[in-house]
């Protein structure tokens, strides 16, 4: 226990990964090692950083003195400066030189960059078993027959594992988004207080080449291929709009997904997993309430609304630079991170553990069968000579009257009142019941899910294999 606030989603939700992964230690970790492959491009590149003070600043990326750093910040009110102290307190022969031509963005943004880079490689892992599990359930139930809704109201029939290819389909178009988020990511580089590079140009004695190649250098380092054409102090606040969106598009799939799953379990169709030992309710023992589909809801929910920060920040920097950003990134950006991953987390154990009733998913069919098949009964009495206009009205009066039926909890009588009506379809009852046969009114959904899920297992399985590698960067 403590006495000092703690947020749930670091305590509760997010993954190790990610609580390290923007952690303090990680941050200052990472602004060292940057500090490091500035003293070694300078160095490489003639100016007077001597290598044994290359290697002494390698040589103490860690330990991390947080404690000298926030004396020293409480002091001059600056924290890259403290770390700069800090830093200097176990690299004496190398103190003089560290941060040498560069800005605090040079740390700060870059440093970033490389966070948020990671996170969302690692998150693109997670999307991937998502992906996977969905996949492999809507293969597995491509030709079970359901009843589909629009408007929440009872239509045509689907399969369960056409549903789910609907969800498929929001995680992988969030997947493309990703792809798409990460590629577009590039290295800030050295650029100066106003992304000028004038320090360099003096430095480096006007010698633009040499800039450009300092900067390659350092990118590379880091596993960047590009860096921003131009820039101000900082890399263009846009970027974190893209991130945050892309987070949030996760969330909004989340939820639409968890939301579905809501309601089905209301009817007992579909539902998530639930262990032998879990309590449903504090007051009512028999419940078994949809936890974690409503917390994904509710965390997704968050997520979305987060969205909101980035584009403000965005929209209101002013020329060069500006610090109203500073605040709002160090809580919008890392919660946004964690959050999602909170999420993703929460979809992977739903996904793997989705159990169907079949039982009640057959029930709900075969009770709204008989109004499902009238299209083809129609379709089949015109054929045999019969008017169009005619059928269409007396099933119609048979419909309204077998639904007035069931609003008072009585069964559908209506294929009984069909078979009654015999003279006017030209079907008896033999004819009738083999209309009733659910795998008629499904459509291509087993072929639909077939070639699209097939296809989704297929990209999950490349993403998930190749996200160990990307994170080692």
């Amino acid at each position: 226990m403590t006495d000092r606030y703690e947020s749930p989603l670091a305590t509760r939700y997010a993954s190790e990964f990610m609580l390290r992964q923007f952690s303090q230690e990680k941050r200052i970790e990472t602004w060292r090692r940057l500090w490091v492959a500035l003293a070694r491009a300078q160095h490489d590149l003639g100016l007077p950083v001597g290598a044994e003070q290359v290697e002494e600043l390698g040589a103490h990326v860690f330990p991390i003195d947080f404690e000298a750093a926030a004396r020293k910040e409480r002091e001059i009110r600056h924290d890259v400066m403290a770390h700069i102290y800090a830093y200097g307190l176990n690299c004496p022969k190398a103190k003089g030189i560290i941060h040498w031509g560069a800005t605090s963005c040079y740390v700060t943004d870059n440093a970033d960059l490389i966070l948020y880079r990671d996170a969302l490689r690692y998150l693109k892992g997670q999307l991937a078993a998502v992906i996977e599990n969905l996949a492999g359930f809507a293969l597995q139930y491509r030709d079970m027959p359901a009843l589909g809704y629009t408007h929440f109201q009872p239509a045509q029939l689907v399969t369960v594992g056409k549903r789910a290819a609907l969800w498929l389909q929001d995680f992988m178009l969030d997947l493309e988004e990703l792809e798409d988020v990460i590629s577009a990511i590039r290295f800030l580089g050295c650029r100066g207080t106003t992304g000028t590079e004038a320090s360099f140009m003096d430095l480096f004695q006007g010698d633009a080449g040499k800039i450009d190649e300092m900067n390659r250098r350092i990118a590379g380092e880091f596993g960047f291929t590009r860096c921003y054409d131009v820039c101000g102090q900082t890399y263009p606040r846009k970027l974190d709009s893209r991130i945050i969106n892309v987070l949030s598009a996760i969330g909004q799939s989340a939820y639409r997904f968890a939301n579905d799953l809501r309601l089905l379990q209301h009817d007992r169709q579909v539902e998530e997993p639930f262990e032998d030992k879990q309590v449903g309710s504090s007051a009512m023992p028999y419940k078994r309430n949809p936890m974690r589909a409503e917390r994904i809801c509710s965390l997704s929910r968050y997520l979305m609304a987060d969205a909101l920060n980035p584009p403000m920040t965005a929209a209101t920097q002013w020329l060069e630079r500006t610090l109203d950003d500073s605040a709002n990134r160090r809580i919008s950006l890392p919660e946004g991170f964690l959050c999602c991953d909170a999420v993703l987390r929460l979809v992977q154990n739903v996904s793997a553990g989705l159990h169907v009733n079949e039982k009640i998913v057959e029930k709900f069919v075969l009770e709204y069968l008989p109004f499902i098949a009238t299209e083809d009964l129609m379709m089949e009495a015109v054929r045999r000579g019969g008017d169009r206009q005619q059928l269409h009205e007396r099933i119609r009066t048979h419909s309204m009257a077998a639904t007035a039926r069931m609003k008072e909890g009585l069964p559908c009588d209506l294929l009984d009142r069909l078979a009654a009506d015999a003279a006017s379809f030209g079907l008896d009852r033999a004819e009738l019941e083999a209309l009733m046969e659910p795998s008629r009114y499904i459509g291509r959904c087993p072929e639909q899910v077939e070639r699209y899920a097939g296809h989704c297992l297929e990209v999950a399985r490349q993403a998930g294999a190749a996200r160990a590698e990307d994170i080692e960067l």
